[in-house]
């Protein structure tokens, strides 16, 4: 560094001193772009002083010295610049701001679209309630699917009746073939049946019952009492009764039977000696406990 200042006041006395005076602006302006060396450019700016050349060329390499103090309150204006420069990074984030308007986000309301498939499949599902409304009951009108014991009157339809005897371990595979038979010969006959199935039973002892398994039509074909010499045609009970419901096993429908007897002691209710059973669901097995039954009992 001190060679450099004895080198610049050489140059001073061999050159043009007022020429030489014009230069040091220059330098001034050089250290501006470097602001990382302020002690080499700002040197030049005090030794041009033009009262020290005159006297002597020994005297220039004296005021070196006094040279790095004017670097170093030249030092101070250098941080300024940099102050400068945080301002130009603050627009850096203004850069980030429009990412996130990325238009990635409008593309969730197009997943939302399967959402409504599942919408069509719940009404299906109702179609079927109303058809196994219209299935519970043909002789009990407004019967829905109580847990209490409904009140109300049979209301009596032609039907085809099919009578026998049984006992009581061969009563489901019994009913169950003659409700078979007479659903063929309506068939052969070309007679739509109009109801579910029924069973009255007409007497009942410790061997076995007799019965009456009929299947409701719409009407009875004119001027005709029978539809095979076992197949006659008749009607259904009517009159107030009390319905009971059995959802479980035929097997098991000896229970429902108690709680039915222990309902009619409780209210003191007397019943004919005759009761009907309508088989909502199919007699399939005598196990199957989605059987549902309707039990009707007649006051006297």
């Amino acid at each position: 560094m001190r060679l450099r200042f004895v080198t610049i006041g050489l140059s001073l006395v061999l050159g043009a001193g007022l020429s030489f005076a014009q230069t040091p602006p220059a330098t001034d302006s050089a250290p501006a772009p470097s602001a990382q060396a302020p002690a080499a450019t700002p040197a030049p700016a005090p030794v041009p002083p033009v009262s020290t050349t005159p006297p002597a060329s020994a005297s220039a390499p004296v005021p070196t010295e006094p040279a790095p103090a004017s670097p170093a309150p030249q030092a101070t204006p250098v941080p300024a610049p940099a102050a400068e420069v945080p301002p130009s990074s603050t627009p850096a984030p203004a850069a980030s701001a429009p990412a996130p308007a990325t238009p990635a986000e409008p593309q969730s309301p197009t997943t939302a679209q399967p959402a409504p498939t599942p919408a069509p499949a719940s009404p299906a599902q109702p179609t079927p309630a109303p058809a196994q409304q219209t299935a519970r009951s043909t002789l009990f009108p407004g019967a829905g699917d109580p847990t209490n014991v409904e009140e109300g009157v049979l209301v009596t339809k032609p039907t085809a009746v099919f009578s026998g005897t049984t006992t009581w371990d061969d009563g489901f595979k019994t009913l169950k073939n003659a409700f078979r038979k007479i659903e063929d010969e309506l068939k052969k006959a070309g007679i739509a049946p109009a109801g579910r199935p029924v069973t009255v039973f007409a007497h009942t002892d410790d061997k076995g019952f007799r019965f009456e398994a009929m299947i409701p039509l719409a009407s009875v074909p004119e001027g005709k009492t029978e539809l095979t010499p076992e197949i006659k045609f008749g009607k259904t009970p009517e009159g107030k009764a009390f319905r009971f419901v059995h959802k479980d096993a035929y097997d098991e429908i000896d229970g429902t039977y108690e709680t039915i007897t222990a309902y009619l002691d409780a209210k003191d209710i007397e019943s004919k000696d005759a009761f009907v059973e309508e088989y909502v669901s199919d007699l399939t097995d005598s196990a199957d406990t989605n059987l549902e039954v309707n039990i009707y009992v007649q006051p006297k």
